[in-house]
């Protein structure tokens, strides 16, 4: 009953914040203007927007693959997009970090290797995570919306920091140290828990005894993904509502709404999405109302992905896959 109520009571928090950052956004718009502008639209790029989102999925499912082979665990890649689908589906109503559980139970039951998919995820999400923020600070440096020396000062270091960071826990010696080091605080856990942390481990170990062929690979496809199709999608979300902004502020605006809206803070990312390209693309010069518009053509690309992601559920059920998953 006590859980319940917390689960309400972040819903609630959630829905407040989502209330409050769309109002905001509301503030900002001349709806008169935000019609007009739906008109004048040009519509016919949405096409383009929703091909390169399901593009941009299924790149991520081909590195998604890679990495379940590299721990013995086989999943199709078709599979795999659906598994993201789905997730995008119940992304709508758990965004953020917590819908990354709903993927990994359904990949849990089409391979039967709960921990070689955790595993595998939480490679994934390191690999994804670091060329987003790598991105974002590039694109931050070359730009300098501040327009002084402060930021790209700043963004060079966290650059450095960020590479440094991610080849010394790739790097066998460090990840080492650091495996003994987590196994220890593990120690003091129930048995089943602990055996399973520490199988978990030495499953991520796997990865940093990899070839650097491999990790080229992962971070490849995730610069494909993430950087060059998600800031095509960007342009061509620009273009339809007539904004015309340099690339590098759509590279680090798509990174910074990916992250930000990895924060279970609100709604679908609803408010997050909205008073970023709202707050940013003013410094450009681009009214509300166009922002906006941009805005709500970057959303359709979550409602397409929750159909689509409907569709799978629909035929998973139907079709029942063997539920013999085994952590």
């Amino acid at each position: 009953m006590l859980e319940q109520r917390k689960q309400i009571l972040k819903f609630i928090a959630k829905l407040i914040i989502t209330a409050a950052l769309l109002t905001w956004v509301f503030f900002q718009v001349d709806f008169g203007q935000l019609a007009q502008a739906i008109r004048e639209a040009q519509w016919s790029l949405l096409r383009f927007v929703w091909g390169l989102t399901v593009v941009a999925y299924w790149i991520l499912s081909i590195k998604m693959r890679l990495i379940l082979k590299k721990l013995d665990c086989q999943a199709g890649t078709g599979t795999l997009f659906g598994a993201s689908a789905v997730t995008a589906l119940y992304g709508m109503v758990l965004p953020g970090v917590f819908d990354t559980p709903i993927k990994w139970y359904i990949l849990r039951r089409h391979t039967g290797k709960g921990s070689n998919v955790f595993s595998s995820m939480a490679y994934n999400q390191f690999t994804s995570l670091l060329i987003i923020i790598v991105s974002a600070l590039v694109a931050l440096i070359v730009t300098n919306p501040a327009g002084n020396w402060q930021l790209p000062a700043i963004c060079a270091a966290l650059l450095i920091l960020s590479v440094v960071g991610c080849l010394s826990l790739l790097s066998h010696r460090v990840g080492q140290k650091l495996a003994k080091c987590l196994s220890s605080m593990l120690k003091p856990l129930p048995a089943s828990v602990r055996d399973t942390g520490n199988r978990i481990l030495q499953q991520l170990s796997v990865f940093q005894t990899a070839p650097w062929s491999f990790h080229f690979t992962a971070f490849f496809l995730s610069v494909a993904s993430s950087t060059i199709v998600g800031t095509i999608i960007y342009i061509f979300a620009a273009k339809a509502a007539w904004i015309s902004v340099p690339v590098g502020v759509l590279i680090w605006q798509c990174s910074v709404i990916f992250l930000l809206g990895r924060l279970p803070i609100s709604i679908a990312n609803l408010g997050v999405r909205e008073a970023t390209l709202v707050g940013t693309l003013a410094l450009y010069g681009v009214d509300g109302s166009s922002a906006l518009l941009m805005s709500m053509i970057i959303f359709s690309n979550k409602i397409l992905m929750a159909i689509i992601g409907a569709a799978f559920q629909l035929y998973w059920s139907i079709r029942k896959p063997p539920n013999n998953a085994q952590l």
